[in-house]
């Protein structure tokens, strides 16, 4: 399967990537050579892991427009299949997931005609009035709030939050002076929303003294906050001409906003693994946990930077 024609902006930006995955890789093997008092086997797994992930999700992005939403519908479900391996449901209101589960290649199906108006309510209105319905017909009481909820807010999230990162492939209208393609404004928020999370843990583990939120994750701190927002913004800075049309303004904003909104998808995450007295989502991505440990924040960001760049971006 050929590769689409790749921009000489997002090339760079590719080996970019490239290049620090290469020097993370160095460092962690002069780490482990040289001081062999020292643990670094999370260190090693999580580099590896990147590697890995950097891999199938460019080339996922850059084959073609269809592979790549095939590749984000999956992601979705794995998402979505993750999230509800957590949570307790009834064995007879397990019939309502073949549903939800049906949503996703639904959902994308609007994003593949560019059907705007049926993609940004049909999660949230035509589903959260089928699923009831559905349940209603099975005959069984039990549970039924607590399952309902469960399966609606876990499809808000892992679905349609989410799906909002393929609905980038095919806005209309591009506005601006570069020429930005949907697979550069996805790498844009992807590169942001992760190294957000990584500024954040390093400035947190440097200088953090004053928790945020100590009874939701203790380890958050202010410092960690702030010094991951301005990382983020002074990133979003250096990537903006290369893969956007964002004006200075917006630049500012978009970084701003997604080290904000990128931590709150964080903790919002965090909240539902202490509430369910677990550590990590899963033990997909050796040294990361699970999907849902990687794409909590994108929960947040994706939907807030797809809506803000297409109101003032995109005719």
């Amino acid at each position: 399967m050929a590769f689409e024609a790749i921009s000489r902006e997002i090339l760079i930006v590719l080996i970019g990537i490239l290049a620090l995955l290469i020097v993370s890789s160095i460092i962690a093997f002069l780490l482990t050579k040289f001081n062999r008092e020292k643990d670094f086997s999370e260190v090693n797994a999580r580099i590896k892991s990147w590697w890995v992930m950097a891999a199938v999700f460019t080339m996922a992005i850059l084959i073609n427009h269809n592979v790549s939403l095939i590749f984000l519908a999956f992601l979705c479900f794995l998402a979505f299949k993750e999230y509800l391996s957590l949570i307790p449901t009834n064995r007879a209101h397990r019939k309502i997931l073949f549903w939800a589960y049906l949503s996703i290649p639904i959902q994308f199906f609007w994003i593949y005609i560019g059907w705007y108006g049926m993609f940004i309510i049909f999660i949230p209105v035509y589903m959260f009035l089928f699923l009831p319905i559905q349940m209603i017909l099975i005959g069984e009481n039990k549970g039924f709030l607590r399952t309902m909820g469960s399966v609606h807010w876990g499809l808000m999230i892992m679905v349609f939050g989410l799906s909002h990162l393929a609905y980038l492939l095919v806005l209309p209208g591009i506005t601006g002076e570069n020429g930005a393609t949907g697979a550069g404004l996805i790498l844009y928020i992807v590169i942001l929303t992760q190294c957000n999370d990584v500024a954040q843990f390093i400035w947190g583990k440097l200088l953090g003294k004053h928790k945020v939120i100590p009874r939701v994750s203790p380890n958050k701190t202010w410092e960690g906050l702030i010094g991951g927002i301005i990382t983020t913004v002074g990133l979003a800075l250096l990537l903006a001409p290369l893969l956007t049309p964002l004006t200075l303004k917006g630049t500012l904003f978009t970084g701003f906003l997604i080290g904000l909104t990128g931590f709150i998808g964080d903790v919002n995450i965090s909240s539902l693994k202490r509430d369910l007295g677990i550590k990590d989502t899963g033990q997909t991505i050796p040294g990361h946990g699970g999907i849902l440990d990687r794409v909590d924040s994108l929960t947040y960001t994706a939907p807030l930077f797809f809506h803000f760049i297409r109101y003032f971006y995109f005719t």
